[in-house]
């Protein structure tokens, strides 16, 4: 694995935020909800395309803070335009666990 220097790591932009909406996406290859994610007044509301049908259903994530990359350039998936990347962790059996703080935090606090 490539050693990264301190500017690399500060170049991705890690912000935490609260799910405000979750829809199904049916039209994804592999199952997936639509989320809109509150990342504070700084950045506002991002959509995202999240592959976590398998650990949460809509009602676990409404008002789940996650942690999410905010300076990625939007990427069209289907027919959504996803705006961030929710981070998790796969599990043995490729399901994805999110990442999130242990503890409530403001909307867009940065990653430190």
């Amino acid at each position: 694995m490539d050693t990264i220097t301190w500017s690399d790591f500060q170049k991705v932009d890690m912000r935490v935020g609260t799910i405000i909406e979750v829809k199904d996406f049916p039209e994804a290859r592999n199952p997936a909800y639509i989320l809109k994610v509150n990342f504070g007044e700084e950045i506002g509301v991002k959509k995202s395309s999240a592959q976590v049908t398998d650990l949460y259903s809509k009602d676990d994530l409404q008002g789940k803070q996650v942690i999410g990359i905010v300076n990625f350039p939007p990427k069209q998936i289907g027919p959504v335009m996803s705006e961030c990347l929710v981070t998790g962790f796969h599990r043995e059996n490729d399901n994805v666990a999110l990442a999130v703080p242990d503890m409530q935090v403001p909307n867009g606090t940065k990653l430190a």
